[in-house]
C-alpha cells in the first residue's frame, strides 16, 4: 500500500515538475518575444524574412535624415549668401571655410555612435536586455562628455585650425565667428546623433528623421529671423544651427524617456558602463577616425582650394552641399549593411549576413545613381541658390562632375567598410582607410598640386584616391571573410 502510495507520488510530482517546465519555457519565450518588439512594431524584423525590401524601408529614412540635415546646413549658405547685408561672396566662403573642420569633428563621434549602434544591436540579436540597457545609457553620457570636451578643446584652437587653411583675410575673421558659436553647440549636436544611432539599432529610422525634420524647418526660420530681421551675417546662421540642433536633441531625448522599448532612457540610470563602453570604443573609434580621415584629407585638400581665392572657395562650397546628398544616399546603405549585419551576427544567422552585403551593394548602386542623375540634370540650378555669380556655377559644376566619377569607388568602399564593422572588425578599414585616402589626398597636393595648380589638379584627388582605398578594402574583405571564419569557429 505504502509502496503504491510513494509510487503514485512520485508520478504526480514528475508530472508538475513537466508542467511546470513547460510553464516555464512559455514564460521565457514570451519574454524573448517582448525583447524584441521594436522590430514587430515597426514591421522592419531583420532577422526574418526577405532582405531585399527592408533595406531600403531601413536607409532611406536614414538617407532622407541626412540629405534634410544638408539641406537645412545649406541654408546658412543660402540666406547668407542672398540676405546678408555684407559682402554675400564673403559669408558663403566664410560658412564654407569651416565645412572641413566641422566634418572631422562630427565624422569622428559619428563613427563612435555607428559603434553603439553595432553593440546595440548584436545585443538585441542575442536578445540580451541587460546589455543593450547598459550600451544605451552608456552612449547618453557618452555624447554629452564628448560634445563638451570638443567645445573646450575646439575653443582653445580654433583661431590656429583656420591660421592652418590659408583663408583669405577678407574671410579669416568671418569663419573665426561662425567656427566658435558652432563649437559651443557640440554637446547638443552629438547627443541628437548617438540618439539617433540608437533608434537605428533597432530598425526605427524614422523617428530620427521627423525629428530633424522639425528642427530644420526651425533653423530656417531662425536662419531668416537672425539675418533679416536682426541684420546679423554668419554669426546669425551659427545661433540659428546651434538651437534647432538643441531642439531635436531634446525631442529624441524625451522620446526614449517615453518608450517602453527595450531603449528606454531612465535619467536616474545614467552612467559609463565600463564594459560597454570598451565595446563601443572598440568598433566605434575606428569607424570614427576612418570617417574622420576623410575630413583630415580635405582638410589638406580645402586649404590647396582656398589659396585659389575667394570665388573657388565659395564654388566648392555650394557643390560640396549639394554632391553631399548623392553620398548620403549611399552611405545610408552602409548603415544598413552595418545594422542588419549586427542583429544577424548576434543571432548566429552568418548566411543571412552574406545575403546582406549583396543586396546592400544592388541596391545602393541604383539608388545612387539615380540620385546623381538628378542632381547632373539640375546641377546649374541648383549651385544658382547659393550664389548666382556665373564663375561660381561654373566652377562647381565641375567640382560635381568629378566627384560624381569618383562615387561608384566611394559605395564599394563604404559599404564592404560596413559589413566588416558589423562583425566588429573595424581596425582594418580604419588602416586601410588611412592609407588609401589620407595618404594618397597628401601625397597628390603635395607634389602634384605645385606642378599644375589648378581646381581640376585638385578635384583629381578624389577618384585616384577612393579608387585605391575601394580595392584595399576588397582585399581585407577577401582576406578576412567574417561570415565564413565566424561560422567556422561556431561549428568547432
Amino acid at each position: 500500500m505504502s509502496d503504491r502510495y510513494n509510487e503514485k507520488n512520485i508520478e504526480e510530482n514528475r508530472k508538475n515538475d513537466i508542467a511546470k517546465k513547460e510553464q516555464d519555457a512559455q514564460i521565457l519565450t514570451d519574454a524573448e518575444q517582448k525583447m524584441v518588439p521594436e522590430c514587430k512594431s515597426k514591421k522592419l524584423d531583420m532577422l526574418h524574412g526577405s532582405i531585399w525590401n527592408k533595406l531600403p524601408r531601413y536607409a532611406l529614412p536614414v538617407a532622407a535624415t541626412a540629405i534634410l540635415e544638408q539641406l537645412f546646413n545649406a541654408s546658412d549658405l543660402a540666406v547668407v549668401g542672398n540676405f546678408s547685408s555684407t559682402d554675400r561672396t564673403v559669408a558663403v566662403a566664410a560658412v564654407g571655410a569651416n565645412s572641413s573642420i566641422i566634418s572631422l569633428i562630427l565624422n569622428l563621434f559619428i563613427g563612435i555612435a555607428l559603434g553603439a549602434n553595432v553593440v546595440i544591436a548584436t545585443a538585441i540579436g542575442r536578445k540580451n536586455q541587460e546589455e543593450v540597457q547598459r550600451a544605451v545609457h552608456t552612449s547618453i553620457i557618452m555624447s554629452i562628455l564628448g560634445g563638451v570636451l570638443i567645445a573646450i578643446l575646439g575653443e582653445l584652437v580654433a583661431s590656429h585650425l583656420l591660421g592652418m587653411l590659408n583663408i583669405p583675410d577678407d574671410v579669416l575673421p568671418s569663419a573665426l565667428m561662425y567656427l566658435r558659436i558652432y563649437l559651443l553647440g557640440m554637446p547638443v549636436i552629438l547627443l541628437y546623433n548617438f540618439e539617433a544611432a540608437i533608434f537605428r539599432s533597432i530598425g526605427d529610422t524614422k523617428v530620427p528623421l521627423k525629428a530633424l525634420t522639425m528642427s530644420g524647418i526651425l533653423n530656417v526660420l531662425l536662419n531668416l529671423f537672425f539675418v533679416i530681421v536682426f541684420k546679423m551675417t554668419v554669426n546669425g546662421v551659427a545661433i540659428a544651427t546651434v538651437l534647432s540642433n538643441a531642439f531635436s536633441s531634446l525631442l529624441l531625448l524625451q522620446k526614449l524617456m517615453r518608450t517602453d522599448r527595450m531603449i528606454h532612457v531612465d535619467l536616474k540610470a545614467l552612467k559609463i558602463d565600463r564594459c560597454s563602453l570598451m565595446r563601443i570604443l572598440k568598433i566605434g573609434l575606428p569607424a570614427g577616425i576612418q570617417s574622420a580621415v576623410f575630413a583630415v584629407a580635405n582638410i589638406i585638400i580645402q586649404a590647396a582650394i582656398n589659396s585659389l581665392g575667394t570665388v573657388v572657395i565659395a564654388a566648392s562650397s555650394a557643390a560640396y552641399n549639394i554632391e553631399i546628398i548623392a553620398y548620403d544616399v549611399f552611405s545610408s546603405f552602409s548603415q544598413a549593411c552595418t545594422t542588419f549585419v549586427g542583429q544577424n551576427f548576434g543571432a548566429g544567422q552568418l548566411k543571412r549576413c552574406r545575403k546582406v552585403l549583396l543586396l546592400s551593394l544592388l541596391e545602393d548602386f541604383i539608388a545612387t545613381a539615380t540620385a546623381i542623375a538628378l542632381i547632373l540634370v539640375s546641377g546649374h540650378a541648383l549651385l544658382s541658390i547659393f550664389n548666382s555669380d556665373p564663375d561660381v556655377i561654373a566652377i562647381g559644376y565641375t567640382r560635381l562632375i568629378i566627384i560624381f566619377a569618383a562615387y561608384p569607388f566611394s559605395m564599394l568602399y563604404d559599404v564592404m567598410s560596413g559589413y566588416l564593422r558589423g562583425f566588429g572588425i573595424s581596425m582594418a578599414p580604419a588602416i586601410l582607410t588611412t592609407l588609401g585616402i589620407c595618404g594618397v589626398r597628401i601625397a597628390w597636393i603635395q607634389f602634384v598640386f605645385p606642378t599644375s595648380q589648378t581646381f581640376e589638379t585638385i578635384m583629381a584627388a578624389y577618384p585616384l584616391s577612393l579608387s585605391i582605398t575601394a580595392l584595399l578594402i576588397f582585399i581585407a574583405l577577401m582576406v578576412c571573410r567574417p561570415s565564413r571564419r565566424f561560422a567556422a569557429e561556431t561549428h568547432n
